[in-house]
């Protein structure tokens, strides 16, 4: 009897243990599978997993696609909580279909000591823009090319939101670089990102949140800006506040103006953009915090500008008060101002220095 003919009568016995082997066979094939999205550094993919995959299978498809080795993975929206240890079936975790979440981290060769000039343009030249002279704003905010902007960056936007916007709050949009962080000592490494932070960060946040819903601007690149908000756990974190979404410069355009009679262009951070996304928001309920007044050239009614944080190693800097008077200021606002289009935000260190010291968060 040649191979052919034993491998023949091999299949065709119809004995427990071939049958047990045919069961088992037909089970794995028919395995049911899960289908999940998630979104890295702006871009959207697709995973597939099988139910007996662990959760190790799952970060190695992870690493796979992105480059984002385990140890930098932060999985945000995939389970209530913290993710289970890698040893846990995909079963386990009750996924359903479709399930989209969010991975943050840096990809292998893309750490921050790699990061160029060419990657913060605008952060490194902080010459600063005034548009106070209701004659410029009027200029700028009328221009065709800035309309004709807005409309197209707002189009192209896909705004991946980690936590939905609440009914009835108000919008603080953020800025990072030198607004609540001293960047160029945690870009080159220098020092740890708990150091860089500016003093109050996480118990300013936690004031605001009861009133406003967060949302992040940076005028540096996504991989950067993820980053950043993981080092400063900002995001991934159990702190009393959530950030709503966050954008990158690619939400930004260049705006041309003049400074001390020269010509000077510069990008611009408009809030039409946002408010084409989520009509709930507009210039009554708004404000934006940023170092840089130019930043808001579109939008100067609802900008508040705040002394840039440097050189956070020196002692000066480490008795920074800043966010604290923001702090009461933006409470004050959200309490007691149903249109932010009737207040002006230049006088809000008055105010601040007004309010109480010691009020719980979300109170006036």
């Amino acid at each position: 009897m040649d191979g052919a003919q034993a491998s023949m009568q091999i299949n065709n016995l119809d004995i427990g243990g071939g049958a047990t082997l045919a069961t088992k066979s037909e089970a794995e094939v028919s395995e049911n599978w899960v289908h999940l999205k998630f979104t890295h550094a702006g871009q959207e993919y697709a995973v597939e997993l099988a139910d007996s995959d662990r959760v190790f299978d799952l970060k190695e498809k992870l690493y796979t696609l992105t480059s984002v080795p385990f140890e930098r993975q932060k999985i945000l929206g995939l389970v209530k909580g913290k993710l289970p240890a890698d040893e846990a079936t995909i079963a386990s975790l009750k996924l359903p279909e479709g399930k989209k979440f969010q991975l943050i981290g840096t990809p292998i060769g893309q750490e921050f000591k790699e990061l160029s000039a060419l990657e913060q343009p605008d952060i490194i030249n902080d010459l600063d823009v005034d548009f106070s002279d209701p004659v410029a704003q009027a200029a700028f905010i009328n221009d065709v090319r800035n309309i004709r902007k807005i409309r197209e960056v707002a189009s192209k936007l896909n705004v991946n939101v980690m936590n939905p916007l609440r009914p009835g709050k108000k919008l603080l949009v953020l800025d990072i670089d030198y607004t609540i962080l001293d960047t160029k000592p945690l870009t080159s490494g220098a020092l740890p990102p708990a150091e860089c932070a500016r003093p109050g960060l996480h118990e300013f946040l936690e004031s605001v949140y009861p009133l406003y819903d967060i949302v992040i601007w940076s005028q540096t690149s996504w991989v950067w800006l993820e980053t950043k908000l993981v080092e400063l756990e900002m995001v991934g974190s159990d702190k009393n506040y959530k950030i709503a979404f966050v954008l990158d410069k690619t939400s930004m355009f260049t705006v041309f103006s003049i400074r001390e009679g020269k010509k000077f262009q510069h990008h611009v951070k408009p809030l039409k953009v946002i408010w084409a996304h989520f009509p709930q928001c507009g210039p009554e309920n708004t404000i934006h915090i940023d170092d840089l007044g130019r930043n808001f050239a579109l939008n100067p009614g609802e900008g508040l500008k705040i002394s840039a944080f440097k050189n956070c190693h020196t002692t000066e800097a480490m008795q920074d008060r800043e966010l604290v008077r923001l702090g009461k200021y933006l409470v004050w606002l959200g309490k007691n101002v149903p249109d932010f289009r009737n207040t002006d935000h230049k006088n809000w260190k008055k105010i601040a220095d007004l309010v109480p010291d010691g009020a719980p968060p979300g109170s006036a």
